[in-house]
This record gives C-alpha cells, sequence and structure tokens, in this order.
C-alpha cells in the first residue's frame, strides 16, 4: 500500500498526455495500418519516461523547480520566455481537451453540447478546487485507472494475437503515409508541459519513491495508448468517433460503445484538469521562493494559471470555436521549447555543482537522454515547420525534409552541448579516483 500513494500521484503524468489528441492519433494509427505502429507508442512511452524521470531527479537533487533552474542558469528572461510558452500552449489544447470530454460524453448522453461543455468545466473546476497539486494529481490517478479498463477492457475483447503484438511492438516499419502517424504518436505522448508538471510535483519527494511512481504510471499511460491504438483496428472507413463507437459495438456489443465513450470522456476531462494544473505549477515557480514570504504572491499566481488556462478552453468551448490560430502558434512554440528544454535537462543532469556527484548522470541515463533530445529535435522541427507552412497556406514539408532540417540541427548543436557536458562533469573527472 506505500507503494500506490506514489502511483497515483505520479499517474497524473499519464492522465496529462491520454487526451482526445492521443485518443484520436493512436485510433486513427489502429485503423489506418492495424497494429504496425506499435513500436512507435513503445519508443515514445520510453522517452516520456527518461525526460520526466531527468526533471523530477534535478528538482529532488537541487530543491529548484524546473523553471526555477532554467532561470538560475539562463537568467529570468529566458525562463519566463519557455514558461510563457508552455502555459500558451496549455491554454490553446484546452479547448480540445473540453471539447474531447463533450465528444466522449455526447456519444451517450441526448445533452446539447453547449451544456455538456459547462458540465466538463464545472467538474474540472471542482476537481482543481480540492486543494494542493498532490491531492489533485492523485485524484487523477484514479481517473487513469478508470479510463485504463474502459480501453483495456475493449483491447482484450478485440483478441489480437500475441504474434500481431509482439510483432507491431518490437518491429520498427513504417508504412506507406505513415510518417505524420509516427510523429504524432510521440508528439502526444512527449509534450513539454508534463515537464513542468512532474518537476513541479516532485517537490518535496523522495526519489526512490518517484521511480517507482513513474516507472508503473507512465508505461501504464503507453499501455492504455496501445490499447486505443487495438481499437482503432476495429475502424473500415472514415475515422470519427461515432465511427470506432459503432464499430466496437458492432463487433462487442453495446457495452463496448459505453466503455469507450467513458474513456473519451475521462481523457478530455483528465487532461482538461492537468493542463492548467501544469501552466499554474509553471508560473509558480517563476515567483519568489517557498519559505521565503512570497506565499501570497505565488498563491495568487497559482490561481491566475489554473483558472486562466481553464476558463480558455471552457470558453472556446461554449463559442463553439475551435482556437485554430492559437493551436498553430502554441505548435510552433512547443516546436521550440520542447528541445529546448530536453537539451537544458541533459546539460542540468551533468551538472555537480547543481545536482551534486550522487545525482549526475551516469552513461546509461546520458545515453537514454541523448536520444530523448534527438527525438524531440526532431518533433521541434516538425512543429515548427508544419505551423509555419499552415501560416503561409503551402503544402506541409515531407518526412525527408524534416529528416533533413532537424538532422542539420543535431549535428549543429552536438558539439556545443558535449564539450559543454565535459566542462560541466570536469570536477568529477579530474578526482583522485573517480
Amino acid at each position: 500500500m506505500k507503494r500506490l500513494g506514489p502511483i497515483l500521484l505520479w499517474s497524473a503524468i499519464s492522465a496529462a498526455f491520454i487526451g482526445p489528441g492521443t485518443v484520436t492519433t493512436a485510433a486513427v494509427a489502429g485503423a489506418s495500418h492495424g497494429f504496425d505502429l506499435l513500436w512507435a507508442l513503445l519508443f515514445s512511452t520510453l522517452a516520456c519516461l527518461v525526460l520526466q524521470e531527468a526533471s523530477a531527479r534535478m528538482t529532488c537533487a537541487s530543491g529548484l523547480s524546473l523553471g526555477q533552474a532554467i532561470a538560475e542558469r539562463f537568467g529570468r528572461a529566458a525562463s519566463w520566455t519557455v514558461v510563457g510558452s508552455v502555459v500558451l500552449g496549455c491554454a490553446a489544447y484546452e479547448a480540445g481537451n473540453v471539447l474531447g470530454a463533450v465528444a466522449g460524453a455526447g456519444l451517450r448522453l441526448p445533452i446539447s453540447p453547449a451544456w455538456l461543455t459547462a458540465g466538463v468545466g464545472a467538474v474540472a473546476l471542482a476537481i482543481l478546487l480540492t486543494g494542493r497539486p498532490d491531492r489533485v494529481a492523485r485524484l487523477m490517478g484514479v481517473a487513469v485507472a478508470l479510463m485504463g479498463l474502459a480501453f483495456l477492457a475493449c483491447a482484450v475483447r478485440i483478441g489480437p494475437t500475441a504474434g500481431e503484438l509482439l510483432g507491431g511492438a518490437f518491429v520498427p516499419s513504417m508504412p506507406a503515409g505513415s510518417g505524420a502517424l509516427v510523429l504524432g504518436l510521440v508528439g502526444t505522448t512527449v509534450v513539454p508541459y508534463n515537464l513542468f508538471l512532474g518537476s513541479g510535483l516532485a517537490r518535496g519527494q523522495r526519489l526512490a519513491d518517484i521511480r517507482v511512481g513513474l516507472g508503473v504510471a507512465v508505461p501504464l499511460g503507453g499501455l492504455i495508448s496501445a490499447a486505443i491504438l487495438i481499437a482503432g483496428t476495429t475502424v473500415e472507413g472514415e475515422f470519427g468517433y461515432r465511427a470506432l463507437s459503432d464499430a466496437l459495438v458492432e463487433q462487442l456489443g453495446g457495452w463496448s460503445g459505453l466503455l469507450f465513450a467513458f474513456g473519451l470522456l475521462v481523457a478530455g476531462l483528465s487532461s482538461a484538469v492537468t493542463a492548467p494544473l501544469a501552466a499554474a505549477l509553471g508560473l509558480r515557480s517563476l515567483v519568489g521562493r517557498p519559505g521565503k514570504g512570497d506565499g501570497r504572491k505565488r498563491a495568487w499566481t497559482y490561481r491566475i494559471g489554473l483558472f486562466g488556462v481553464l476558463a480558455v478552453g471552457v470558453g472556446f468551448g461554449l463559442a463553439g470555436v475551435k482556437p485554430v490560430p492559437a493551436i498553430i502558434l502554441a505548435q510552433a512554440l512547443n516546436g521550440v521549447v520542447l528541445p529546448l528544454v530536453a537539451i537544458f535537462l541533459l546539460l542540468a543532469t551533468n551538472d555537480r555543482d547543481l545536482l551534486g556527484a550522487e545525482a549526475i548522470n551516469g552513461p546509461l541515463a546520458n545515453g537514454a537522454l541523448g536520444v530523448s533530445c534527438l527525438v524531440a529535435l526532431l518533433l521541434g522541427v516538425s512543429g515548427v515547420l508544419r505551423a509555419g507552412s499552415a501560416v503561409i497556406g503551402i503544402d506541409p514539408p515531407s518526412q525527408l525534409w524534416i529528416a533533413i532540417v532537424a538532422g542539420i540541427a543535431a549535428v549543429a548543436l552536438a558539439v556545443p552541448v558535449l564539450l559543454r557536458i565535459r566542462r560541466l562533469r570536469a570536477p568529477l573527472l579530474q578526482e583522485p579516483g573517480e
């Protein structure tokens, strides 16, 4: 039972990345390519786990949140720019979270979208008002468990063979036209605001408990995403939530449609709660320090982030407007923020002065974080190029061009990053016996 608390707490990370975007992308991947893209979910889950552990370990060892650490190393202007971009991303995507929850409820409830939107907003507000971030996170852990049961029950009844699952998960393939979906599957799992959420939740926690919590919660989130992909394989023809629900009902019976509607509702609601929570924790990290007499200022900043982001999402939902321009801008900003934060975590977790000799990376951690930085760079380049093409009004770039630009950026950054890591670790390397 002692381990259940950390698992529930860190299930907030799974609740954050399994939203309507993940449901849509994973289900479309299943509908379009069967089990062939399960490997992308496995890879993205591992990358998410590596980056979340690094963010939480940095906070445990240094006592600084991610926003504070960026401010200390690069200045407050850099920290405000990064956190501001993350908050804008949370606000832009919040409307999609709310509307996704409404879509799930609307599959079974004959209630107008406006009333459902108001209801989702009210439930999210009630959860956010329950108190401290760790309490909200644990409630979201329960939501993830319920959502997981719904999607996993559907996947089990579909009954894929062990060969199909193992082949899709461990034999990478890129079917024709799957490049954008692969990037989408990774991009909906590895998101910048989750790193700030994880850093905020790590304050005051034991690293051993954090690793146990993340080690269960993040793979559970990946398993749920895989179950959604499996459910998507039942769809023939054009994809839609209603089409997926109908396909499940046709194959498995009416109860499966009910479970899918419930799972989609909880996925949207949980993300509608965790996005404001991440924005609030990020903003609060920039205002004063705990125990330094800044309690009132930090509390007000936290509330502004929390309720401001939720209000934006509910407002767009009630107006029936999808915030497409804001989402395009958020994609571009997050495309810049994610690789910058990933590279910062690689540097920070090699900084002996910041973390101490015991907590810095070993060779395996550096290798895993290095690969995660390359993935973040690829996603970042894709986000920026796609957002730019949408603004200009031209076709999005091909996967080849995205890979070429990402490769050039990786080569340009590799040498200065490696030299910086060497300098950060130099005192440790020069000690006798090390």
